[in-house]
């Protein structure tokens, strides 16, 4: 019977284990670990990295270049934005690829698959420079350029600074529409953003994107892209992922290109989801400040009328990542669009 006894108790015991490894598996594959260049999280396109000397240092920028089967003669280059990578252009990839176009993807320094470096002074021109670098080692001498987000506001600062090697410009919700600064929004420090980006988590991506990218929505094809970034504050590289992070926010309130926006020469569509309310720093500012911020109906419009060859598309019903959103109506927008400059 003690024996019997003992055999069953090994059983269980074994069964427990088979269960708890179990769990452990599922919980991994819900809460993936990536390195501090994303390490572990595979893109839709081969990756390649440009390495380049900046700021008395060797960096490396990861970018994807598709050619496409029967080319356009044309070139598009995506921007993303400050939570996003270029992975998550896949379907703008695809799109634009099949009407013909090349497309480069690039991860900016300080994001996803690109250097982290513990020292580097940000700016909108140093960034605009960095893909300039990487173009014309790739050969390009002139293309599109098609940003989302703070990738806007480095498409801004590039037309401005290469004018003749930019054909047109669209911006898809693009920050940098309005002064946050100026507005009312207070600055907080550095270490003060370090310490809030050490405590990024996937709850808080989730919430932040759906009431703010998505319009209140949400579905399970948005959630690789939380993944993407709270596994890098999950992972090895956590202090140096949320230190450029800081680094980077500090950049985007402190350098508006609002201010030159009548300066643009280049056609320029804009492309905008009017639920969008995005605006750095809103939750530091007073109520009667953050109600004022973000309103993006109104933004687009001012944009398009200081922007002298400016074209606006709105879609009503979406967010901040129309490109996410209705990838059917935003690539359609896109596509008639780049054909009008």
């Amino acid at each position: 019977m003690k024996s019997k006894s003992l055999f069953a108790r090994s059983l269980l015991v074994s069964f427990a284990s088979t269960l708890a490894l179990l769990a452990a598996s599922n919980a991994c594959a819900d809460e993936p670990v990536y390195g501090p260049e994303l390490q572990g999280f595979d893109y839709p396109y081969p990756v390649a990295r440009f390495a380049f000397t900046s700021q008395r240092q060797v960096l490396r920028m990861a970018y994807m270049d598709v050619h496409p089967a029967h080319p356009n003669g044309r070139t598009a280059v995506l921007l993303h934005g400050k939570n996003f990578c270029a992975a998550t252009w896949k379907q703008t990839i695809d799109t634009l690829s099949d009407a013909g176009y090349r497309v480069i993807a690039p991860d900016q320094i300080g994001f996803c698959k690109s250097s982290k470096p513990e020292r580097y002074q940000y700016s909108f021109q140093q960034l605009a420079r960095n893909t300039h670098a990487l173009l014309a080692a790739l050969g390009v001498n002139r293309a599109t350029l098609i940003a989302h987000s703070t990738g806007g506001m480095i498409a801004v600062r590039y037309a401005l600074m290469y004018p003749q090697e930019t054909e047109q410009l669209a911006l898809v919700n693009p920050i940098g529409l309005e002064d946050w600064k100026a507005k009312g929004v207070p600055s907080i420090s550095i270490d003060d953003w370090y310490v809030r980006e050490l405590k990024t988590s996937a709850d808080g991506i989730r919430n932040y994107e759906k009431n703010t990218y998505y319009a209140g929505h949400w579905r399970d094809d948005y959630e690789p892209w939380v993944q993407m970034l709270a596994g890098m504050y999950r992972g090895p590289g956590k202090e140096i992922v949320a230190w450029n992070s800081a680094l980077l926010y500090d950049m985007i309130y402190t350098q508006p290109v609002f201010y030159e926006l009548g300066q643009l020469r280049v056609p320029t569509l804009l492309l905008i989801g009017q639920k969008d309310t995005t605006a750095i720093g809103k939750d530091l500012a007073p109520a009667d400040v953050r109600e004022k911020l973000g309103r993006y109906p109104e933004l687009g419009k001012a944009a398009a009328r200081m922007i002298p060859n400016a074209t606006l598309v709105e879609f009503p019903e979406l967010g901040h990542a129309p490109q996410m959103q209705d990838p059917g109506a935003f690539h359609r927008a896109l596509l008639e669009g780049l054909g009008k400059r």
